[in-house]
């Protein structure tokens, strides 16, 4: 383990998504992409089994990083901005007959915060599961309630293989580097729930622009 692995922390990554809102419940684009390269990295460090996820995600937060520095930034400040200027503008399909936007914002975080609820999902598994439950089932189930409906079903079973290959629950645990398993099932009670806020908020702006089915 090298030293930038054994100075990450899980907790101050989940934690750092209590900054993305505002006290008006804007989501800042600029501390959501930071944040999630953190969790990039955790999924970097449990190995090559979660590359199709932090792959795609790499790829999609170059784009919102292009954004947030082209000569149209000022738009791109917040998640309600981006959809109130895209939207306003016709730069996004919202008709979902074609995809002729795919670098748009919304589009772009539409996929991480699939993403993100994947994630969301199986960190909470983990959470509430018991010593013996095996962390690929736990995987497998988020996965299916999430991401997997927006998947060929060759990459369905490409990731479902994948995923026997996970460590058990205490590795998965210690791995968030906040001592035991005991302590990481504690801090994660305390931290997912702002992932989950900064999710919801998302949800319900997305739901009311009709942007949760774009192309």
């Amino acid at each position: 383990m090298d030293a930038s692995e054994r100075d990450f922390n899980l907790k101050v990554v989940l934690i750092s998504f209590k900054q993305c809102l505002t006290d008006e419940g804007e989501v800042l684009l600029d501390h959501y992409i930071d944040s999630w390269k953190g969790l990039v990295r955790f999924l970097n460090s449990l190995g090559a089994v979660f590359s199709f996820i932090s792959k795609d995600v790499v790829s999609k937060l170059q784009i919102m990083e292009r954004l947030r520095n082209s000569p149209q930034s000022e738009h791109y400040t917040s998640l309600q901005s981006m959809v109130a200027y895209e939207v306003s503008n016709k730069l996004v399909d919202i008709d979902h007959r074609s995809c002729r936007h795919p670098n748009s914002g919304c589009r772009t975080v539409l996929r991480l915060h699939r993403a993100l609820h994947w994630l969301q999902l199986f960190l909470e598994g983990l959470r509430t599961s018991s010593e013996n439950d095996r962390t690929s089932t736990l995987c497998s189930d988020a996965y299916n309630t999430t991401l997997a409906a927006y998947h060929s079903w060759i990459v369905r079973q490409a990731v479902t293989v994948a995923f026997c290959a996970l460590p058990s629950r205490k590795v998965f645990l210690e791995s968030m580097n906040v001592g035991s398993s005991e302590q990481a099932v504690e801090m994660l009670g305390e931290a997912l729930p702002f992932i989950e806020h900064v999710y919801d908020i998302s949800q319900k702006l997305y739901a009311e622009h009709s942007l949760l089915d774009l192309p």
